[in-house]
């Protein structure tokens, strides 16, 4: 719910626990200061805001601030004096610098996507209770060694900055799950070998739109030579929270056949307005997300309708086909980096299908960075299996072997990266559940 700045002034929203406002804002308006014994969410996104009063740091109850779309060109300092303050979002700006010990002591989520940010301060070393960062399209050229001392840290987007080498250092996190590193100079490149056809925009129907995503729209379309209907998502051409849309289709044809994939058919051509495109298999509708993103408070987990619970042999197929299709993935070079419930379809029959390609990146195999890589993607998959495990219904749970399952889950899970198990080791370990 939008609130008016009239509402604002007339104090109509003293108590408020919540506060939106989108009506072209220049400055930060005093009155929201009037909030500070409840305000627990501000949104000021689409505003023209470009710097916060001392007086913000009265607001001792904020939680959670939103400023995606403004003006700002400096990170605002006087945020490391807000107690409660735990997410900041300051998406789409012009910030170009983030004063030393500029993070507030409880910091979990930092979005700073779609800026102009060369280097990130020393201090953010000291962030020890950051869990996702998101960082793509920005001009980082060098993430501070300090940042290995982000121990708590489980997501982390750096796709489309000017990294000219990824870290060692990233990658033996001992809780880092869900990573994004591609469109940097320093990313391994992907020299694609495909005999995928391009058909013009022309040949195809659209019908309805059947999902959108942060990279592109997906829709439904009737192919009029082929006579058949098929998928095809068109993408938005402009950097996201994830990373460049030009990775996720290569990554998304390299990828390959598999049976919880979906199909790649083809690319388009001649699109109105310039943009690429991938004709792909059409998903049956009786196909449902497996999950749902997580939310403010679970922050990097995904959450779960109540009415989702699987038997023991559901789980056994959803976790050895997942198992699966990630060993194929990384036998390519390929870290999805967003290996999450709600990227995955399932149907009744517990049949899956892994998507979203947006925060993927390649890998060279053969580097000194491979091993670790896929075991960071492991730890996602503890994660989970360990909220899948949560789902098994009542009426299955006396035949389950938790500690059978426990066990795998600690041995995808341990904090040293590199002695976690493969994703062929997982494979053949599930073999015998």
């Amino acid at each position: 719910m939008i609130n008016t700045l009239n509402e604002l002034k007339s104090g109509k929203l003293i108590g408020s626990k919540r506060l939106k406002l989108a009506c072209g804002l220049t400055e930060f308006p005093s009155e929201i200061i009037s909030l500070a014994s409840t305000l627990e969410i501000l949104d000021l996104s689409g505003n023209k805001i470009s710097a916060l009063p001392d007086s913000f740091a009265e607001l001792k109850q904020l939680k959670i601030i939103f400023f995606a779309n403004n003006k700002f060109s400096v990170f605002p300092k006087i945020l490391a004096k807000c107690p409660s303050l735990t997410m900041i979002g300051f998406k789409s700006n012009q910030i170009h610098n983030v004063p030393e010990n500029a993070f507030p002591p409880l910091l979990q989520w930092l979005i700073l996507t779609d800026n102009r940010l060369k280097s990130l301060p020393k201090s953010i070393g000291e962030s020890y209770l950051l869990q996702k960062c998101a960082l793509a399209g920005n001009l980082i050229e060098k993430l501070p060694i300090e940042m290995a001392n982000c121990v708590n840290l489980e997501l982390l987007r750096i796709s489309a900055n000017q990294l000219h080498e990824t870290p060692k250092w990233l990658f033996e996190l001992p809780k880092l799950s869900w990573v994004a590193f591609a469109g940097n100079p320093g990313a391994d490149k992907l020299k694609l070998k495909t005999d995928l056809e391009l058909f013009s925009w022309d040949d195809f129907e659209l019908k309805e739109l059947l999902g959108e995503g942060a990279s592109g729209l997906i829709s439904k379309a009737n192919w009029i030579t082929q006579k058949k209907e098929v998928a095809i998502k068109v993408f938005k051409g402009a950097v996201t929270s994830d990373g460049l849309p030009e990775d996720e289709v290569s990554v998304s044809i390299h990828a390959g056949m598999h049976e919880n994939l979906v199909d790649v058919l083809a690319k388009i051509k001649n699109h109105p307005d310039g943009k690429s495109g991938l004709i792909m298999g059409l998903i049956p509708s009786n196909f449902i997300n497996l999950g749902n993103p997580p939310n403010f408070e679970t922050c990097t987990r995904d959450v779960f309708d109540e009415a989702a619970t699987f038997t023991e042999e559901q789980l056994i197929k959803l976790v050895k086909s997942i198992a699966s299709v990630s060993a194929q993935l990384h036998r390519k070079g390929i870290n999805h980096g967003d290996l999450y419930a709600h990227n995955i379809l399932i149907n009744e029959f517990a049949d899956c299908l892994l998507g979203d390609f947006g925060a993927a990146t390649y890998y060279n195999t053969s580097s000194v960075l491979a091993h670790n890589i896929e075991r960071v993607e492991v730890r996602a998959f503890g994660c989970l299996v360990e909220d899948l495990l949560s789902l098994v219904e009542e009426s299955s749970r006396r035949n389950v072997p938790f500690e059978k399952w426990l066990k795998l889950i600690d041995k995808c899970r341990v904090p040293t990266v590199e002695t976690r198990l493969s994703f062929a080791e997982i494979v053949f370990e599930l073999a015998g559940f």
